[in-house]
């Protein structure tokens, strides 16, 4: 009898194992990207760091922590890299602790490269096998007066399903704008920035667009969590120019065509990077100004904590401010010195007034709406996962916001 109990113990048990094993199966078959110890490249995307007439910036994991890092660039649309016509660039090479072990990190960047101009480029470890898909990008035309681009927010998934929600609103996105030149993501990238395999689901499902799309990301509280950003920051090779005193890469600012695009962290550091806008928009000489952050100055609630921001915003005539958190949508009238200008639905910068805007969130999880507000000029919840494309034209910047039904539900112009 004794005997037999054993048995009955022993055969529970590895009915139990075998379950957990078959769990951790299935749990790792829902993921994207399942590195191991391969020094081949995952959670690849591009962005701006310098000149995006003339260069271009890369990061990329790999599995194998000791790994290095090399990128081969060939002008025109090639996937053969020959020794003539390869620009070769050396990644910088660190390593990260994960959830799922050392990851390799390899970040990278290519320069002297020629205005408005298609290049093929390749990631790897220079070893057959361990090199990414050839990928295209091209480079800012010189001198250009227009853009086009997408401004998303919150994807913030946890499961491989919420990613796929993401994934499918960024293919929506450049089926309605497919001129798009960079994405702007405000924030909130994942729910854990310590889950590794969130983030690989993040770039995963988006690998259609940001191998050559520049992803200019913003810091979110799902992003830097109590002052660490390590997660999010490894991820993005990103400008240098900004707020010495904040985490490097939660603050910066690039230029695109008429546009300059000012990044900022409202996590931490507040008053320094205050200092550091002040003398940002004053140096540029881009005649559109437009400010990405995370937690919303005026959005379907206020955050007071920002009104320093909002008056420089005021003082050097920013004239739109793309914002996230609230899950939900909002659009603010134009507002100077926290309150509504009068007639002024058309105007914008100095004087006209600065428009604040949440495109509702891009992934699973939406709010309900709160209270409107006095600034309020359009403000919704429609329970869908949302983008805008932004495209600006000589003195004019046209504002579209869509569902991932293709349903067009905000429209507006500034003028200058």
């Amino acid at each position: 009898m004794k005997d037999f109990k054993v048995l009955i113990i022993v055969v529970i048990i590895v009915a139990v194992l075998i379950l957990l094993v078959l769990g951790l199966e299935w749990l790792k078959s829902e993921r994207i990207a399942q590195p191991g110890e391969s020094s081949a490249p995952y959670d690849l995307v591009t962005t701006f760091k310098e000149d995006a007439e003339s260069s271009r910036a890369f990061t990329w994991f790999t599995g194998a922590p000791g790994a290095e890092g090399r990128l081969e660039v060939v002008k025109g649309k090639s996937a053969v890299f020959t020794a003539g016509n390869v620009l070769k660039v050396q990644a910088i090479d660190s390593v990260i602790k994960t959830d799922d072990g050392k990851r390799g990190v390899h970040k990278a960047e290519v320069t002297g490269l020629e205005p408005g101009t298609l290049y093929t480029y390749r990631a790897g470890s220079g070893k057959e096998g361990e090199w990414s898909t050839a990928a295209t990008f091209t480079t800012a035309e010189a001198d250009s007066d227009s853009v086009t681009f997408i401004n998303v927010t919150d994807s913030q998934g946890e499961t491989a399903a919420d990613f796929k929600l993401w994934g499918n609103t960024l293919d929506k996105a450049f089926q309605t704008f497919p001129a798009a030149k960079f994405i702007v993501h405000n924030g909130d990238l994942t729910e854990e920035p310590e889950d590794s395999g969130a983030w690989d689901d993040f770039f995963g499902n988006v690998q259609a667009w940001v191998p050559g799309i520049p992803l200019m990301p913003v810091t979110g509280n799902h992003d830097e969590v109590d002052g660490q950003a390590a997660s999010f920051t490894s991820h993005f090779h990103l400008p240098d120019n900004g707020d010495p005193e904040s985490i490097a890469g939660t603050s910066y600012s690039f230029d695109y065509g008429p546009v300059h695009v000012t990044v900022l962290n409202t996590e931490s550091h507040l008053k320094s990077q205050a200092k550091w806008l002040k003398k940002d928009l004053a140096l540029t000489d881009k005649p559109w100004k437009i400010v990405a952050l995370h937690h919303p100055a005026y959005g379907g609630n206020m955050y007071k904590k920002l009104e320093d921001w909002t008056e420089i915003f005021d003082k050097y005539g920013v004239d739109l401010v793309l914002q996230g958190h609230n899950h939900e949508y909002s659009r603010s009238y134009p507002l100077l010195a926290g309150k509504v200008v009068p007639e002024g639905g058309n105007s914008a910068g100095t004087g006209g007034g600065t428009v604040y805007v949440v495109t509702n969130a891009s992934g699973a999880k939406f709010n309900e709406k709160k209270e409107d507000q006095y600034y309020h000029q359009i403000h919704f919840q429609n329970n869908k996962q949302m983008y805008a494309g932004i495209t600006v034209s000589g003195n004019t910047l046209t504002y579209q916001a869509y569902d991932v039904d293709g349903n067009k539900l905000d429209e507006f112009l500034l003028k200058h």
